[in-house]
């Protein structure tokens, strides 16, 4: 998660692409984020070993511990995708929209990632493995300064407002709780669509919206 500079406007320049380098970088810690989850899922994640994600994908063990510091570190760019490309709607949140009906409504017109059956696996296996779901809840917190300072900006008050830090928390815990609901409801049958993760994404946000009723 970078630092932002504030919310775009419609004539903003879209970022510039990235150099070859990092993207076949990034392509590379995408392959080994899924090499651990497939792995992970098939013989645990204590009987699963870095050398073994490493042989799986292909490259050597010293690649592997270049890119990540331990063999559960190695889904977080899994973990933080979803993360990352919701937070990236709110640099395009326009004054007239709520953020309920902006995130809502970019989700249902397929800007957020389509729903990957392997991140939903993963998500779902955080819930009973404490190094995993340290990595999750790690990649949360770091995108809290992120998340604090569009809604700073939005409110015209310092990032560093106890009001702003309570509304990053609340809609940051709002994703994180709405995607694990999700990927909890599509292990028990439940469609595994972009229309069913909106709505999942507008149940947790309306109740951040709605405040505490007691």
């Amino acid at each position: 998660m970078g630092e932002t500079t504030g919310i775009r406007t419609a004539g903003s320049e879209p970022a510039p692409a990235l150099p070859l380098a990092e993207r076949r970088r990034a392509a590379l810690r995408l392959e080994i984020a899924r090499t651990a989850v497939r792995l992970f899922s098939a013989q645990g994640v204590t009987g699963t070993t870095g050398e073994q994600i490493a042989r799986a994908v292909g490259v050597s063990s010293r690649t592997l511990w270049r890119h990540f510091p331990t063999k559960e570190s190695c889904v977080r760019p899994l973990l933080t995708a979803g993360l990352d490309a919701a937070t990236e709607q709110l640099r395009d949140w326009p004054a007239e929209s709520t953020l309920l009906d902006h995130l809502t409504d970019r989700c249902r017109r397929g800007t957020l990632p389509a729903v990957d059956p392997a991140v939903l696996d993963l998500i779902r296996m955080t819930a009973d493995e404490p190094a995993l779901r340290a990595v999750w809840l790690q990649a949360h917190d770091d995108a809290l300064p992120v998340i604090a300072g569009l809604i700073a900006v939005r409110a015209g008050l310092p990032p560093d407002r106890l009001r702003v830090k309570v509304h990053a928390n609340m809609v940051n815990g709002a994703l994180r709780i709405a995607a694990e609901d999700f990927a909890a409801r599509c292990a028990e049958g439940a469609e595994a669509s972009p229309d069913a993760l909106a709505a999942c994404l507008h149940t947790a946000l309306q109740a951040v919206t709605d405040g505490l009723p007691y």
